[in-house]
């Protein structure tokens, strides 16, 4: 016999207002309560069943002992919403690549990322992406759905059960384009800072830029970090490397971004991934800098990862520490950003849904 299906609204100011219907991981304390007593239970289980979903783990209602048996029979078959394990490989830099498999049977990666005392976790917000960046080998697979909150919240719980060490900070910068699902990522970032318990500043959305998408983001005034994908100092160029990029003009694109500056009082992160002699010139990091003076920003290079689908190389140190040279002397700040998890193909760019 199976219960009555989780229904869903949000009323924090902060995040919106979403009806959703869907497994029970992603549910705050308060729809989770909603949701027992509607199962002819007492509140307090909603309290019960929240600090088993996020602090326990579990993965079926049927093993919370704290429950009557015969409720927990009742309901053993409501999906708490938990993936399985597909793959998971691990870097000699200790990052772990997974491979997760969802209900539907469709597989997603998640990347966990130790260093020193933090933790942190690259989860993925689509099955595939659309974008089809060209230097990027999650674009080559296609795109096929959007991921739930739960689907998201999961890899987290995920990633912290396999270390046995608390997650200190998320990154949306896996598989898909977090600004295409929106309200299920929002969702999931009032999950993650209010279940699972992680600060608002230790969590950032990564996006190559979808017009009005950065607008109704600012709205929420929340306090992660956004972090957008350039890549390219002009139009031309960016069309070339983002096919996405045609429609929304850079100048566009870096007006809704001192426009979310202004609403939020935060500053942007632009990440610039760094190809030979494609966008590494100084005369590039020149017409870079010009576009982002003034702003309140900051520039993260990330060195290209080598994926087998096309020929772009990594530039020499040199070359890239000319590029830095270039923009500190026009009082923009960068820092490069060497990503890890390289030879597990964990690392910025190299996600899949495959083992290789």
């Amino acid at each position: 016999m199976s219960a009555t299906p989780l229904v869903s609204q949000v009323n924090s100011p902060n995040f919106g207002k979403s009806e959703l219907i869907g497994p029970l991981l992603g549910a705050s304390v308060v729809e989770l309560t909603a949701w027992v007593q509607e199962q002819g239970q007492p509140a307090y289980r909603g309290k019960q069943l929240h600090d088993w979903i996020y602090d326990k783990g579990v993965r079926s209602l049927g093993d919370i002992s704290v429950f009557p048996k015969s409720w927990r029979e009742k309901v053993a078959d409501v999906p708490i919403g938990r993936s399985s394990l597909h793959y998971r490989a691990v870097a000699p830099d200790d990052t772990v690549k997974y491979l997760l498999k969802l209900a539907d049977g469709e597989i997603i990666e998640t990347v966990g990322i130790p260093s020193h005392k933090r933790l942190t976790v690259c989860v993925s917000t689509q099955v595939g992406c659309p974008m089809a960046c060209d230097f990027c080998a999650t674009g080559k697979g296609g795109y096929k759905r959007n991921l739930s909150r739960g689907e998201i919240v999961d890899q987290v719980l995920t990633v912290q059960e396999d270390f046995q060490q608390r997650v200190s900070n998320v990154v949306f910068m896996g598989l898909g384009e977090p600004l295409l699902n929106t309200e299920n990522v929002i969702l999931a970032l009032k999950a993650l800072n209010e279940d699972v318990g992680i600060g608002q500043r230790s969590l950032t959305i990564s996006t190559v830029g979808i017009r009005d998408r950065i607008h109704q983001l600012a709205q929420h005034h929340l306090q992660i970090t956004l972090a957008v994908s350039l890549h390219a100092p002009n139009q031309a160029l960016r069309e070339q490397l983002i096919p996405s990029a045609k429609p929304y003009p850079i100048e566009d694109l870096l007006n809704e971004c001192r426009e979310y500056v202004e609403i939020t009082g935060r500053r942007v992160t632009f990440e610039y991934i760094l190809l030979a002699g494609v966008n590494d010139l100084p005369e590039q990091a020149l017409e870079l800098s010009k576009r982002l003076r003034g702003f309140q920003s900051h520039v993260n290079l990330i060195p290209y990862n080598p994926i087998e689908e096309v020929d772009y190389k990594r530039p020499n140190r040199d070359r890239i520490q000319a590029f830095v040279n270039v923009l500190q002397q026009q009082n923009i700040t960068v820092s490069v950003r060497y990503s890890r998890g390289l030879e597990a193909d964990a690392a910025c760019g190299q996600l899949r849904t495959s083992k290789r």
